[in-house]
């Protein structure tokens, strides 16, 4: 099978984040394209990149001819490519707990603080810069909670997010923990997140796809 990979990435973009973990959990060889979200009006709206991914958002995912996007689909393809080691429990009932987990993060937090929001927010509606940050740490809030009593309330948590190994879950946790510094959300009251993000940061795959390590950060 071809096995050249090409990701259309944004350093600080979440979702980018995400699939650069998974891809450096499987150990996989990758180059990455950078797509700079704000520079040139947003390189995403130019149009060879809409192209490819009609929604014009990273991150994007070329394996050989074939052109995948969003994120946790990235993640699930390449987790049943190459199975090892696995993204998703063996069982059907821990696939369910890791996908609510991660989808938690993806679905439900994140859509509400990224760029494309906070942009309409100032350019359109002419939100102060004041409530716009309200309303993003509000959502971290309510999803970090939401997410914080998960953990602790189940016993399959343990070094991670589902048992002693990272899964798609501790993908989308670490984005999401750092865009929460960048909002200067007081993290305290979460301490199941940290200490799992902090297991994770241990590991060479995480610490390599941090936003600070990528070439185009600025």
């Amino acid at each position: 099978m071809e096995t050249s990979l090409q990701l259309y990435s944004y350093w600080r973009s979440s979702a980018a984040y995400r699939v650069r973990i998974g891809l450096n959990l499987k150990q996989l060889a990758y180059t990455i394209t950078p797509v700079h979200l704000v520079r040139d009006g947003g390189q995403q709206h130019q149009s060879d990149y809409a192209a490819l991914n009609p929604q014009e958002l990273v991150p994007t995912l070329r394996h050989g001819a074939l052109v995948l996007t969003q994120s946790l689909a990235i993640l699930e393809y390449v987790d049943e490519v190459w199975p090892q080691p696995a993204l998703l429990p063996a069982d059907a009932a821990g696939r369910a707990r890791v996908r609510a987990l991660a989808q938690l993060v993806a679905c439900d937090i994140h859509p509400l603080n990224n760029l494309r929001v906070m942009k309409f927010f100032d350019g359109t509606w002419h939100v102060p810069q004041s409530e716009r940050e309200d309303w993003t740490l509000h959502w971290m809030r309510a999803g970090f909670a939401a997410l914080e009593k998960m953990l602790v309330g189940s016993p399959h948590t343990g070094r991670f997010c589902h048992g002693d190994g990272p899964t798609l879950a501790d993908c989308c946790l670490l984005p999401q923990l750092y865009n929460a510094r960048r909002f200067a959300l007081d993290l305290a009251p979460y301490p199941t997140l940290t200490r799992i993000e902090q297991a994770c940061l241990a590991l060479p795959a995480f610490d390599r796809a941090r936003p600070e390590n990528q070439a185009d950060a600025a």
